[in-house]
This record gives structure tokens, sequence and C-alpha cells, in this order.
């Protein structure tokens, strides 16, 4: 298999690094298991179908990748246990077949859309009995599960619980084998209760290319396993807000703030693995060497010492407990965190962490306002969210209000959860830290400040300004419109901007979808016309609804297209999911990942890559949290933050933060409703992607399908306009995610966002465009619901966004 040089590199960059992403979760020391080991059972439903990543728009077409199989066989094992694997496959491949010929005949009795029913459909795990006998000494078992775009998971068996079959084979083989590894090859937690007597069990996670080298070579002691939890596992009727979660109409985020560890550590709720939480091969210790600050900035050292027999890394946390006041408030919350390198054995580093308290207010909603109210903050080095310790405390003198903003007008008919207070007496002799109103910097924030108009816009008609406000489309593109590949420039992008405007040197900016890598079609030719995808441009779970005569025109076609020209190749490198590379609590490898996608942009002619997405893990059932990066807003904005600025530094490049908010489910997700208070809001939901904005200003944000109390968050000026642009300062382009007629479920509550509201509303560009947009716009533009100066407004955008990304003609002239 020939590897082209950026291939390589690629590979190289990921092999370097992705171990950080996979996470211990028990050990009793059997592993690693050292080089001499040469024969491995290995077992489980991923150890030859092994999951590079989710479905949808995160799956990326990469020319190889390894299964845990593999992997294995790589590292030069015998598998002992072929005639299984075998034997797996068989009744994997029935239950296939049976699956989607079930879902081919509901949908035909239901009279539905073959696409929609395909997209996210997930098997569970079937049942089956394949003998199990010892082979060897050593065992592996990798459970895997699969989720994606437009499907949640279930709390059943096979999906968020263990099957029957999984339960048994598990036990069976941790009592025959000598030494035994559960593999978790999972984008988010499963249920381990039935199993906790296992001794060893690894979250290999979804890593991408490299998924089952990686596993062998953590397990073989090659490499070793040093991330941390950035959700918590537990079971699912422990969760708070469980029962809120995947209705088709309204969605109540009863639970406010407290999401995840804020509400397990808030309560005294115990997790089966809290947020945070991670073993190593080997141990440490860790203390605070110095603590300082420098107006509202808090620095510190923390000196870590390895103090077993292995090298590794260790990632440090550190969380805060705020006083009470007059808002109730989470018992902790990560206020910072950072990646050691490679400690030795007995050796120590120390290891530098900041954070800024004007970060770390409550948001008053009586008074429209982030305060940091008067007390002592009690900082905290942890573990984890349940295990931590004092080692500081903050002083506040008096109450602080940090930013004014403007009220939005939404009002819940519920009140948020709030748990009892916990009181804690610290140690006196802590060092203490006293600040005062003046250490911390205040701001009240203008609103409605002037949009500035390119003076090319004001030459365009009504009717070139409704074109520039939405994508460039193709009428008779429907069916792969719907799942991502409505881009003519590049085969298998997802869309571009309107492309009637070169001769005004406004070329289209061009789109490609995949957070994991980028989504394109592997092979491609083309001609005068333009460019044509080799092969079916879908993924296999939409093959597998599709009428054989139908699927038969579509093979015929792809091969007339191509025969007698050149075919072209744009494979992309499959990175780790979001959620694994935020397990590595490593900025850099973030920033890294992000490099490797920026390159394969410019290789293959991408401008905006649709990521990352960093929506919040509100619900462990959202299918796609494996896209997401944590349950907490720090980890989430610092991340997309990181990948941003490593995408960005390619010239021309730029990502698409997204979905722009409160998008936290897949059921009926174009038109569900999130019905939360303003601080949940503003202190969860948005607070991420205000840190990317501020840190990185990403070239695009994607607003999300879901409407906020009541209306579609494309809609929305106040959040569009008003906090995104006013409160962060935000520059860049907006746009909507791939708005498609007929996606939402027939009967529900609210219908589909309008086309002149979203263009009103401060969204510049509505995706993926189609002909009934451009009519609902045009009619929008003469009944009044949006102004020509408003469109002038979001065009301009759009020809800066193209400047910024160097496709603008006349400007490449005169440079020339």
């Amino acid at each position: 298999m020939k590897l082209y040089d950026y291939e390589l590199d690629h590979y190289e960059t990921l092999e370097a690094c992705v171990d950080e992403c996979t996470v211990l979760l028990k050990s009793n020391g059997d592993f690693p298991i050292g080089e001499s080991v040469k024969d491995i059972a290995l077992y489980g439903n991923g150890a030859r179908r092994t999951i590079k990543g989710g479905t949808g728009s995160g799956e990326v077409n990469s020319r190889f990748f390894y299964t845990v199989e593999e992997g294995f066989r790589e590292a030069k094992a015998n598998i002992m246990t072929t005639k299984w694997l075998d034997e797996y496959d068989r009744v994997f491949m029935d239950a296939q077949k049976k699956f989607y010929d079930d879902l081919k005949a509901k949908v035909r009795a239901e009279h539905g859309n073959v696409i929609f029913a395909a997209m996210g459909a997930v098997m569970p795990e079937p049942e089956y009995d394949i003998e199990i006998r010892k082979e060897c000494d050593t065992a592996v078992y990798v459970l895997s599960r699969i989720s994606g775009e437009g499907s949640d998971r279930n709390n059943i068996k096979g999906d968020i619980q263990l099957s029957d079959t999984e339960v048994r084979d598990i036990l069976r083989i941790n009592s025959l084998y000598k030494k035994f590894m559960l593999v978790l090859n999972v984008g988010g937690p499963v249920d381990l209760t039935p199993v906790s007597e296992v001794k060893n069990i690894l979250l290999l996670s979804q890593l991408g290319l490299l998924t089952g080298k990686t596993c062998a070579d953590i397990i073989y002691g090659r490499r070793s396993p040093s991330g941390r939890l950035t959700t918590t596992w537990a079971r699912y009727e422990d969760y708070m807000g469980a029962n809120e979660f995947g209705a088709v109409d309204d969605t109540r985020y009863k639970e406010g703030v407290y999401v995840g560890y804020r509400y397990f550590t808030s309560t005294g709720t115990k997790a089966i693995f809290p947020f945070g939480y991670g073993l190593s091969y080997t141990t440490f210790d860790e203390k605070l060497t110095d603590i300082a600050s420098e107006g509202s900035l808090i620095k510190m050292h923390i000196n870590v010492t390895n103090t077993g027999e292995l090298a590794a890394k260790k990632a440090v946390q550190i969380y805060l407990t705020p006083p009470a006041g007059k808002l109730d408030k989470p018992y902790v919350s990560l206020a910072a965190f950072a990646k050691t390198g490679k400690i030795g054995p007995g050796k120590s580093v120390n290891t530098y962490l900041a954070f800024d308290m004007a970060d770390q207010t409550s948001y008053d909603e009586a008074e429209s306002s982030y305060i940091l109210e008067k007390g002592d903050y009690i900082v905290r080095l942890g573990e984890n969210a349940e295990d931590t310790r004092p080692i500081a405390v903050i002083n506040l003198s008096e109450t602080v209000v940090v930013k004014k903003v403007k009220s939005l007008a939404d009002k819940t008919d519920f009140a948020d959860f709030k748990p009892q207070p916990i009181e804690e007496e610290v140690d006196s002799d802590l060092p203490v830290i006293r600040l005062t109103p003046e250490d911390i910097p205040t701001k009240t924030i203008t609103y409605g400040k002037e949009r500035p108009i390119e003076p090319l816009i004001k030459e365009l008609t009504d009717e070139e300004l409704t074109y520039m406000n939405i994508g460039a489309f193709d009428p008779k593109g429907q069916a792969l419109t719907i799942i991502g590949n409505a881009a003519q420039s590049v085969a298998g992008a997802a869309g571009e901007t309107c492309g009637l405007f070169k001769s005004k040197g406004v070329n289209p900016l061009i789109m490609a979808d995949g957070p994991a890598g980028l989504r394109l079609c592997k092979e491609y030719v083309k001609d005068a016309k333009g460019v044509y995808p080799v092969g079916l441009p879908i993924p296999e779970s939409f093959i597998a609804m599709i009428p054989k005569p139908a699927l038969w025109l579509l093979k015929l076609n792809s091969k007339r297209v191509s025969r007698g020209k050149i075919v072209h190749e744009q494979y992309a490198t499959a990175i780790p999911i979001g959620t694994a590379i935020a397990q590595s609590f490593n900025i850099e490898l973030a920033i890294r990942c992000g490099d490797i996608v920026g390159d394969e942009m410019k290789r293959f002619g991408i401008h905006l890559w649709l990521a990352p997405a960093l929506n919040i893990h509100r619900n462990i059932r959202c299918g796609r949290n494996f896209e997401y990066f944590s349950e907490d807003p720090l980890i989430s904005g610092e991340m997309a933050a990181a990948i941003t600025r490593g995408v960005q530094e390619h010239e021309g490049r730029g990502v698409t933060i997204k979905h722009y908010c409160a998008n936290n489910q897949e059921t009926n997700r174009y038109a569900n409703n999130s019905i939360m208070s303003e601080r949940t809001l503003r202190e969860l939901y948005l607070r991420g992607f205000e840190i990317c904005v501020t840190k990185s200003q990403p070239v695009a944000l994607m607003s999300s399908y879901n409407l906020l109390n009541g209306v579609h968050t494309s809609e929305r000026k106040d959040i569009t306009e008003g906090i995104l642009r006013d409160e962060w300062g935000y520059e860049g382009l907006v746009m909507t995610d791939w708005i498609i007629s007929g996606g939402t479920v027939s009967s529900g509550r609210y219908s589909e966002p309008n086309p002149a509201r979203i263009a009103a509303s401060g969204n510049d560009v509505m995706m993926p465009g189609s002909q009934a947009d451009l009519d609902k716009l045009r009619e929008g533009l003469k009944n009044g619901i949006v102004t020509r100066n408003q469109l002038e407004i979001n065009a301009s955008r759009i020809i800066r966004c193209a400047r910024r990304l160097g496709v603008m003609e006349e400007e490449k002239a005169v440079q020339t």
C-alpha cells in the first residue's frame, strides 16, 4: 500500500501522541505485559470490527486504519481466537441484515424518508452463543459502540447497557485467564456495573487511524495511557436530568448549571468513574510549590514527581470551590488544567497553571450581570472532580459586577435545581491571596454597534443579494445535500457559498465536514464541467437502505462518469474523535490535530472545515457526544480554541465552530426546543463558545438546528448579533447548519426556520441552500421580514471572510 508523504507525516504525528487520549480506568498491575508475551486471546465485537469514529458528519475516508486485531498482528502477536472472531463475523452479518431489512420495512409502512431513517441508525449489539475456552494466559476483550448524527443512544442492553452475552462472556474470560484486559472502543459511557469485578479496564476510545495499533502498543507497554475522563461515567439513572431528554418537542433543562460532575459533587452522588479520573502505569505525587496573584490572574506551580517505575505523563487539575452567597453554585468547577511532559521514574517537573478570577463568575439574572461574590474561594488540587484537596484560599473583600450585559427576554415555567450547600472548613495554614474589587477588571457591554458594508455589496441588485445570502445549490442534488455532499467544486465536500459572483472577483468558499478529519470522497474524476466522485459518495448505512435497482443505477452512473478519465485521490487522515482529544488534557495535542486538518484542507482545496463541534455532554444518550469534547465548558472551549489555532495557522484555511447553541440531542434535531434559564445558557452552553471565540477568533461559526426557548437559534438576533458579536467581539462569518426541508418530525409542534428570518437575525448564509430557500428569502425581502440593509451586512461579512481566506480574485491580482 502506497502512502503519500503527507499521509506518512500525519501518521507519525498521531503515532507520537494518541496514547495520551486513552484512559486507564482500572489496573491491578498485570499490564503492561511486556514484549515476551506473544499469545493473545482476542474477543469482543470490536476486536475485528473496531470503530475508528462515529457516523454521519464524523465519518472520515482514510486510506486505511488499524483494527485491534491488525494492531496485535503488526505487534507480532499470535491471535489464538481466530475461530471465535470468524464466528462473530457471521453473527454480526446476519444481525445487521435483519436490522436493515426491518428498518426498510418500517420506513415503507410509515411512508417515511429512507435517507432520514438511515442517518444515525445503529444496531444494538446482538445476543449470541459462541464457545469460549482458555487458549493461553492473556486475554483482551474489545467492547465497541458506535453512534452518530441523526439518532440518539438508548439506555438498553447492547447500547448504554451491556448485552447479556457481553456480561456473560466478559465474566467468563475474567475467570478463565491469568491476565485479562477489558478494552472499551466507545465514544461515550457504557454502564460497567455488571462487570465490576474485572480488574483491568482501558478506555481506548475511538482514535481514528491508529485505534487498533495504539491498543496493542498500550497492552505491551510501548505506550502509556495518560488521559482523563472529560465526562462522568455513572449508571444512567444516577445522572441529573436523565428524565428530561429525547422528547420530540420540548426539553426542559431543569438541572440548571448542575450538569455532570457539578451535580455529582454538589449532591454527594457517587459516579462509577468521575470527571477527571484516570490511572497510569506509574504513580505520581503532586504538591503546590508557589501561588501568587497579578491583578485578577492567579498563577501557581505544581511540582509533579513520578514515584513509580515507568516514565509517563500526568494531567494536573485545579478546581475552585466558591463561597456561599446570593446565588447557589456548584461545589467545584474546573479552573485550570495542564499536561506534563514525560516524567521518568524518580524525576520531578514544576508545572505552571493559571486562571483568571474574572472568568469564575456566576450569572445573576436579576441584575443582568456576571458577578463574583465576596468571600473565600478555595483552590483545590484534584486527582479528579471527586478527589480534590484544598491548597490555597483566595479572599475577595467585596462582591464585584464583572460584566454588565443585556438580559435576554426568555423566561421558563420552572425553577432550576438547587442542591443543599456543602459546608466545609479548611486548614488555617493554607496560603491566602487577598483581592479587592480594584483587582478585578470590569466592563459594560455596548450593543448595536455599526456593521460596515463593503462597497462591492452596495453595487449588487436585490436579486444578487438574495443569492449571496444562500449557499450554492444544485436543484438535482437533494439526496446528496441531505447527507452533506452539496459542494460542486470538490468531490464529497459538504457545500459552498454562492458561485455566481466570480466575475466580480468573489469565488465560492468551499466547506468540508468531519470533526475527526475531512470528510471527502476517496477518489474522483474531473472534466471541464466539474468533479465527479468515483464509487458511491454515501455512507455504508445509507447503501444498506437503498433499493437494489436504485443502487445498481448509482453504481452504473459512477462507472459511466469515470470511464476513460484519470482518477484522482483525496484520502484524509482520521484523527481521534473530539472526546478522545479532550481526554488527553493536552492543548498541544489538540493543536497538532488541527494542524493535520489544516494541511489537508490546503492540499484538497477546502477553505472552511465544519468543525470543531463543542456542545456540552448534557446527557450521555446524545448521539453526537463523541464529536463533542466534554460536559465541562472550560475543557470544551480550550480544546476548540487549540484545534482552531492549529487549522488557522495554515494560510487561507479556517474552522467553523458549531453548533451554536444548546444543541444537545439528535431526536427531532431540526425542531426540538431547548428550554432553559438564562443563567444555565450563559454559564454552561455559551461559555465554551465564548472561550473559543475570544482566544482564537474562528473564521466561521455554525448555528444549530434546534430552538432555544421557543425560537430557532438561527433566527435569534439577540444571540447572533448581541451576545456573539457585541459581547464577545466576534468578527467572522455565521452560517446555518444544513437545513433541509422535511427534516422535522411530522407530528412535532414546531416548524422549520424561515430563510428571511434567518437573514434578519444576522445569520450570514443559509446552508446548503435550495430554490425554495431562495424563493422564501425573496418573499421576505419584499414583505419586510428582512431589510436590504441587513442583507448587505450579511453579504459584506461573506466578502470579508473570502478576503481573510485569500479567495478574492481582484485582490489576488493587486497582490501579484
